[in-house]
């Protein structure tokens, strides 16, 4: 199954490719995407991105993570959530969110098994 093409962003909105649902916030992974919802783990913009917030998306057998930290980088990546994906043998890729969907989609095109979380506001 391959990773589906982040199709659009701009600020607060986000359309992945085969799904009619536009998102604030999203995880994908080989084969599907939903909304990254932060009040399932209590993420906020600092500390940031927890283990939790990928465990869903490291469970789709991903070998490489894209996080995006949002258009003004606000979302922080504490050293402890790199680690966590590092320590399952998985490449981190944190990014400015543009940058972050240009550099999941050029993975997703070469067929890598590429999931991963954007912010698309601040």
């Amino acid at each position: 199954m391959s990773s589906p093409e982040i199709a659009s962003l701009s600020w607060g909105q986000m359309k992945v490719k085969g799904c009619s649902t536009t998102y604030k916030d999203c995880k994908v992974w080989p084969g599907g995407s939903r909304t990254w919802d932060w009040r399932e783990t209590g993420t906020n913009h600092s500390p940031g991105v927890q283990p939790a917030d990928l465990e869903e998306v490291v469970k789709k057998g991903v070998k490489t993570v894209v996080i995006g930290r949002g258009m003004s980088e606000a979302l922080q990546v504490p050293p402890s959530t790199v680690d966590y994906l590092k320590k399952n043998g998985i490449d981190v890729v944190v990014l400015q969110t543009e940058k972050a969907v240009e550099e999941y989609n050029a993975l997703a095109a070469q067929g890598v098994k590429v999931g991963g979380v954007f912010h698309s506001t601040c």
